[in-house]
């Protein structure tokens, strides 16, 4: 889940934390860090040391070091390494276990023995099981023996002996094999073609473990490219998890990701890249990319080598993706020059100057929809981002005011602000964006630990859209967008529409560089530390942790009986309440109360969403089960059932509403120049003309401007359960 970030320029205790951290660790001087290198104890010393340091001194209710906090972390790491329980022995857990009290200790002494321990025997076991898996594949598997599994792996205790292991590798590597047969046969007999190819039961099993081989052959060169200062990263986020599930570490490639991933941008060439066997090729190319202007790469090319400028190519064959990744990615400006084998098998050197690459799809983006003779637009916000180093970057505050301009421009009579899977981001864009919709006043209130509250403002008078509007979340929209859906829910500016509640995270995230605190450092990128600073309130002094922010239309999904949200994770911070900040509410608005009841009212008729919601409890039971025969009659009778089940809900896939998005001029230009920002527009708008949650917006909005919404608006109850 994306953090909601604030640089606090004006939060004087993260001042005072930074100056004390300064000064205590000036004693770590390159004549400490001198005899460290990339795998020197002394590195992962000054780690820890450094973000236990911040974390006492800068998280907003930290919690004791002690046995406790040992047992969380004891836990947390021995499920990171082996979370399917078929690495280790319960011998290696009874090594294991009297380190289970003893971390916070070695954690305070700077001592990592249980790690060294875990590590080590993790290696080992993870060498052993490639013989295991190997050896079980070599063999067809007998599907007639009367057999189950329990999927439960958290509740299963590890295995005795080595024996045991093996039996736990047969049944699960089985369960992957037989699921597998069982499709291949389906698709077989459901082949109508003149020249299919009969394949017998033999041949298609054959298939489905040689299938399992190279997966498992795949997953473990994964996992045999990462090195010790890869799992050690593992062991201090297990360590940084248990003060709150949004205080992490970053190691230095993870820092660089979550830029990206707030600012929406970076400087390389712009070209997904993927991993096959030893070979690095590339899945997509980025509007406006280098890559993409040049024209020269294109998805399907593999890269070869690589050379900085004039220097010489290296071989990147077998080279870990993220290294990769590095030597082609680069500051603005500078040349890569990669060797490519082609498509259609030749050999290329494609020279290109770097630049900086924007994610579009990061960014906000409008739909005009008319219906009835009336046009609404709608924005959807995938982040609420922001570029902290350049404030002339776009953001979201600045994007989501030039669509509502550009939407107006189109003569929309009311908005829908769609969040829904919005994790979060920059809270200042969520303030910015929030007045963009309501006169000057309160949006946030926040409250650092032993400080008075700080209130946010949006202290523009202006209201650039003052028509109707409605806001659409779901159970996966956090943090910023919680902040958006709250404000707007108080002042009544419009209604919230989604998911029974919002995922609930209502505090604040500050990353910390961990660099800047060491003098003359010789041991290379520490990385950074985001941690829980804050928690933040609604105007009204409620909190959104835990609780998140209630629909004033519920609709039902596929996940509303499935525990998702912050209330479900460990270690999450409890609900609290402040006093309200003095704000009056929206009173332009006439018909808000008619809309909520209309809806409502819609909602309790509707047969599609009573469709839905009996999906979200067959979705509950299927996510409950854990218990598979491996027995492939059984294990067929099994997935036919749930395949007749599901056929019931086929209606909710087919659902189309009828209504023609467009995009809008600025968007049609440049769909006429670029063939992938078109097809990823048109791929937005088909989703759009099947949500029947976006329909039923339209709906409030029409009850918001007093339409009277017609019956062909309103009356799914004949069409909705007819599959196309």
């Amino acid at each position: 889940m994306n953090s909601i970030i604030l640089f606090m320029k004006k939060n004087i205790k993260l001042v005072v934390v930074t100056i004390l951290l300064s000064v205590s660790l000036f004693a770590f001087s390159a004549y400490e860090m001198s005899k460290a290198s990339s795998h020197d104890p002394e590195k992962d010393k000054l780690l820890v040391e450094l973000l236990m340091f911040v974390i006492e001194r800068g998280h907003y209710d930290p919690a004791s070091i002690d046995d406790n906090l040992s047992k969380g972390i004891y836990k947390d790491f021995i499920d990171a390494l082996d979370p399917s329980r078929r690495y280790f022995l319960q011998s290696d857990i009874e090594k294991f276990s009297k380190y289970e009290t003893l971390i916070d200790d070695q954690i305070k002494n700077k001592e990592f023995t249980f790690f060294d321990l875990a590590y080590s025997t993790y290696v080992k076991r993870m060498e052993e099981s490639q013989k295991f898996y190997k050896d079980l594949l070599e063999e067809p598997f007998d599907y007639n023996v009367n057999e189950t599994i329990n999927t439960d792996y958290e509740k299963m205790p590890f295995a005795k002996n080595e024996s045991e292991l093996i039996e736990r590798w047969r049944k699960q590597i089985k369960l992957s094999t037989l699921s597998s047969l069982t499709d291949k046969i389906k698709l077989q007999e459901e082949d109508k073609s003149e020249d299919k190819k009969i394949k017998s039961f033999e041949e298609i099993e054959k298939e489905t473990r040689e299938s399992s081989l190279k997966t498992l052959d795949d997953y473990f060169k994964f996992i045999s490219e990462l090195d010790r200062n890869d799992w050690f990263g593992v062991f201090v986020n297990a360590i940084s998890s248990r003060f709150d599930p949004h205080t992490n570490y970053m190691a230095p490639d993870d820092k660089e990701r979550f830029d990206v991933s707030i600012s929406g941008k970076f400087e390389g060439i712009g070209a997904r890249l993927q991993k096959k066997n030893d070979f690095t090729e590339i899945t997509e190319l980025i509007s406006g990319g280098p890559a993409w202007r040049g024209k020269e790469l294109e998805p399907g090319d593999v890269i070869l080598k690589v050379a900085q400028g004039d220097g010489e190519p290296v071989d990147i064959s077998g080279m870990r993706l993220d290294n990769v990744v590095k030597k082609i990615k680069g500051p603005k400006g500078t040349e890569v020059r990669l060797t490519v084998k082609k498509v259609d098998g030749t050999i290329k050197v494609i020279s290109l100057i770097r630049d900086m690459v924007e994610t579009e799809e990061t960014y906000a983006k409008s739909s005009v929809v008319e219906r009835n003779g009336v046009k609404y637009g709608i924005i959807y916000l995938p982040k609420f981002y922001i570029d902290f180093e350049n404030k002339d970057s776009r953001d979201a505050g600045k994007d989501v005011a030039i669509e509502v301009e550009r939407l107006k421009q189109q003569g929309v009579t009311g908005i829908i602000m769609d969040v829904r899977d919005n994790g979060g981001g920059s809270l200042k864009t969520a303030v910015d964006i929030t007045g963009l919709f309501i006169e000057q006043g309160p949006v946030v209130q926040i409250k650092s630990a032993g400080t008075r509250k700080e209130v946010l403002y949006d202290r523009d008078a202006k209201v650039q859209w003052d028509g109707p509007l409605v806001v659409m979340v779901n159970n996966f929209s956090a943090s910023a967008s919680e902040i958006l859906a709250a404000a707007i829910q108080d002042y009544k500016r419009g209604i919230v529409i989604g998911s029974k509640q919002t995922y609930g995270k209502g505090t604040v995230q500050n990353v910390i560089d961990l660099n800047q605190f060491v003098r003359g450092n010789t041991v290379g990128d520490l990385g950074a530390l985001k941690t829980t600073t804050q928690k933040f309130y609604r105007i009204n002094g409620g909190s959104t942790q835990l609780e998140g922010v209630s629909s004033d239309v519920v609709m039902p999904d596929r996940y509303s009986h499935i525990n998702i949200g912050e209330r479900d994770l460990e270690n999450a911070m409890p609900w609290s309440k402040i006093d309200a900040a003095p704000y009056d509410t929206w009173k332009i608005q006439d018909n808000f109360e008619k809309a909520l009841q209309n809806s409502k009212s819609r909602m309790a008729l509707n047969e599609h969403f009573q469709l839905i919601e009996k999906n979200a409890k067959w979705t509950k039971e299927r996510k409950d089960a854990a218990v598979y025969s491996l027995k492939f009659d059984e294990f067929k009778k099994e997935q036919e059932k749930i395949e007749a089940e599901s056929k019931a809900f086929k209606p909710i896939t087919d659902y189309q509403n009828e209504l023609v998005f467009r995009a809008i001029p600025e968007d049609e230009q440049l769909m006429q120049k670029d063939e992938s920002f078109k097809e990823k527009r048109e791929r937005w708008f088909e989703s759009l003309s099947k949500d029947i949650y976006v329909e039923e917006a339209l709906n409030v909005l029409d009850d918001l401007q007093g339409k009277p919404v017609t019956k062909g608006d309103i009356n799914l109850k004949k069409k909705v359960v007819k599959s196309k």
